[in-house]
């Protein structure tokens, strides 16, 4: 992909020198030019400042001339650095021909992109790359900039990435890749990896990106949506975190899909289902209208394709105000002329009144394609804190999902269960009263979620430890209390499939 640029922003360095990629990596590693190291050497008030685009913690951090110091202005604070101290801890002419670094004044040198550590998984030293300044959103009014430009890794990608499922798989397809880090990450766990985008700078940064991080190339396609997809391609994993913006318009390629509504993503989620395997994964990132006289619950399940089970998250709510609002300051729109700024914000809720949107909702949306008679379509509002990753979390949601589908209750009576790892119960009253009013089980583990049971679903949790089968403890639970214990039986099924579901319980051996 040699002199891949689109022609109004800087020309970025050649994906076709491995060689130089090797080399840069080296120098880079050999300074801790990595996530610790810059926690080390900036501290934690500036590492974070980093984050959200504020530079200045960091600049005051590096007044110094260590080689690390001089990595990070170079590539992080993009400012010109005298090419004798560069000299010192990079290749200077493989990164000057490669097109990494350029010349600037009389004698200084300065970086072509930004490269910013990433830590992998299990301790993997990453660099993700992306244009100038563009290493994370929002702060910066990035949209201020040309619309080609390619961001770095933001709190969206970061999410996309911990809530993916990291079976190995033999194929996986990374939709809008951006600056590659979903297609970084698939390239642990995945045999073949494929990354498309309707911006060609776009899969020559993601090129950039996994060649800096020692990663395998990708299969690199341009074009939109699935287009670029062969008929009759299929994949067991599909992740993306499209332009999911609602727009009055197509202003900007990262984050505005150019679809009416939310008809991108939905167009993603219906498509994606011919394109997976037999028990493939597809995960998305994805923004839905609230839209007045419609159940938001209803429209997200007539999204899901046939022959796969779903599990959606609203995560967010936004009214239509707030909504302009974020993604108008994203854009810098707030920083220019007061006359432009109001017209935009007009245009925009004049889109969501035409179209009778109320709110929008932001969350995730994990298919996976299982070919039931009775998919398992789960819709669900969860804004409560998470434990990330959570991507063992949502594989494990959909084995509950088969065991479920192939247990009446019956069979269920029979099975035996053991509570899940780090549930405990708490117990709400007034003080001194012989019984709660109620009872809550509480997970401290993924989703972290919280349920209210009965004393008896209480005390069947409570006894379940995988070694009696639910009809025994049932039984028991009866005697004690002096129940009817068929009663009992007909009754409590409905609450231990509930208690399965959300992984409270787990079916033992």
């Amino acid at each position: 992909m040699e002199g891949v640029s689109d022609a109004s922003l800087p020309p970025l360095p050649s994906s076709d020198r491995p060689e130089a990629a090797a080399r840069l990596r080296d120098a880079l590693l050999g300074a801790s030019f990595t996530a610790d190291g810059l926690l080390e050497l900036l501290g934690a008030p500036a590492y974070a400042a980093l984050a959200r685009s504020e530079t200045v913690p960091a600049l005051r951090a590096t007044r110094g001339d260590t080689p690390l110091e001089t990595l990070v202005r170079l590539f992080l604070l993009q400012q010109p650095v005298p090419r004798t101290r560069v000299a010192g801890v990079l290749p200077v002419d493989v990164c000057l021909q490669a097109g990494w670094l350029t010349l600037t004044g009389e004698d200084g040198l300065a970086a072509t992109v930004d490269v910013r550590p990433y830590g992998g998984p299990d301790g993997e030293d990453w660099f993700i790359v992306s244009d100038l300044g563009c290493a994370v959103g929002g702060a910066g009014g990035i949209g201020s900039r040309d619309e080609g430009v390619v961001l770095g890794v933001g709190g969206a990608s970061m999410t996309l990435a911990g809530v993916t499922v990291r079976t190995p798989v033999g194929s996986a397809l990374d939709l809008g890749t951006g600056s590659g880090i979903q297609a970084l990450h698939a390239a642990r766990h995945a045999t073949r990896v494929t990354a498309t985008d309707v911006n060609p700078r776009a899969l020559h940064i993601t090129a950039l990106t996994l060649a800096l991080s020692g990663a395998p190339a990708a299969d690199l396609r341009e074009g939109s949506l699935f287009a670029p997809v062969r008929d009759g391609e299929t994949y067991d994993l599909i992740v993306s975190n499209p332009p999911f913006v609602i727009s009055p318009g197509a202003r900007l390629t990262y984050r505005d899909g150019g679809m009416g509504g939310d008809d991108l993503c939905r167009t993603i989620v219906q498509q994606a289902g011919g394109r997976l395997n037999g028990g493939g994964f597809a995960q998305f990132l994805a923004n839905w209208q609230h839209v007045e006289g419609e159940d938001w619950q209803d429209r997200l399940r007539s999204w899901v394709p046939r022959g796969c089970d779903a599990w959606i998250v609203q995560r967010e709510v936004q009214d239509i105000t707030q909504y302009a609002e974020l993604w108008l300051r994203d854009a810098g729109d707030h920083r220019g002329d007061e006359t432009a700024y109001r017209a935009r914000y007009d245009a925009w809720l004049d889109e969501f009144e035409a179209r009778k949107v109320k709110a929008v909702g932001f969350g995730w949306i994990t298919l996976r394609r299982s070919d039931a008679a009775a998919p398992s379509v789960t819709v669900e509002e969860w804004p409560h804190p998470v434990e990330q990753p959570l991507g063992e979390t949502v594989r494990a949601h959909f084995d509950r999902v088969d065991y479920l589908r192939a247990h009446d209750d019956a069979a269920l009576l029979e099975a035996r269960f053991a509570l899940a790892a780090e549930v405990v119960q708490e117990q709400v009253g007034l003080p001194g009263a012989e019984d709660p009013e109620h009872v809550v089980l509480r997970q401290n583990r993924g989703m972290r979620r919280a349920t209210r049971v009965d004393t008896i679903g209480a005390g069947f949790a409570g006894v379940c430890d995988g070694t009696m089968s639910a009809g025994r403890i049932l039984d028991a639970i009866a005697q004690l209390l002096g129940e009817d214990p068929v009663l009992l039986r007909d009754r409590v099924p409905a609450q231990i499939r509930l208690l399965v579901e959300q992984g409270f319980l787990e079916p033992a051996g």
